[in-house]
């Protein structure tokens, strides 16, 4: 009896139950499949999650985009955390840790898997943070007006607030370097072929990774780079 729940219902009923237990709610903790996986590939069927995104074209390492992006992103994600200090946080809010960074990548070639591109400058990518399920959009749109008062320079425009479903998709861990990820790459692309799945990178699904840990805290040789692919079952 009764209609199938929205996905956004499920996640909050969710998050909700789970927070109830003591200590601030981490989403790396509660969620190790998607978050933790091991250095040998395997499938995940990926739910809808929440996201607060921002899009943007040029080399991470050194355009100025990019760093505004993370700016952004940390900026709202935070104002939302913290909206308790000033008794302003939603309804449902819960302790919780701000969830991990993460990227969609992907370039002219709609096939782009991460293994190579000719200049970093050409590459696309989405940035992006996990919101707990009580994020709505008028909460999203209340962290914008606190985070303006506080960086009126910050171009908050560039952000929105996504429901992102992934779906199906193939995923392994990445330690080390990013420039070393094309060797990970290629063992996850082989075992999407051996696994009887085929990848399934597109226009509208893309090259993902998850980051782990703070860089600037953590040698390179041990960065954790989750690296996820679409994929789809050959018939």
């Amino acid at each position: 009896m009764g209609g199938r729940c929205s996905p956004l219902f499920r996640i909050v009923y969710c998050e909700r139950g789970k927070a109830d237990m003591a200590g601030a709610f981490d989403f790396k903790k509660e969620y190790k499949d998607l978050y933790w996986p091991k250095e040998k590939p395997g499938i995940v069927d990926v739910p809808a999650m929440m996201f607060i995104m921002v899009d943007g074209k040029g080399d991470p390492n050194t355009c100025a985009a990019y760093k505004h992006a993370m700016e952004v992103l940390y900026g709202l994600s935070y104002s939302i955390k913290m909206s308790k200090m000033s008794g302003t946080q939603p309804e449902g809010y819960f302790e919780y840790v701000v969830p991990p960074l993460e990227g969609l990548w992907w370039g002219e070639d709609e096939g782009f898997d991460g293994t190579s591109i000719a200049d970093k400058n050409e590459l696309c990518w989405t940035s992006m943070i996990r919101q707990p399920g009580f994020v709505t959009q008028e909460v999203f749109e209340k962290a914008k007006q606190a985070l303006r008062q506080k960086k009126p320079a910050l171009d908050l425009s560039l952000a929105r607030l996504t429901l992102f479903a992934e779906g199906l998709c193939a995923q392994i861990m990445h330690t080390g370097s990013y420039d070393g990820e094309p060797a990970t790459i290629r063992v996850l692309e082989a075992f999407i072929m051996d696994s009887g799945y085929k990848s399934d990178i597109s226009a509208c699904r893309k090259h993902h990774e998850i980051y782990l840990g703070d860089p600037r805290k953590t040698a390179p040789e041990k960065w954790k780079t989750v690296i996820r692919h679409p994929v789809a079952r050959r018939s």
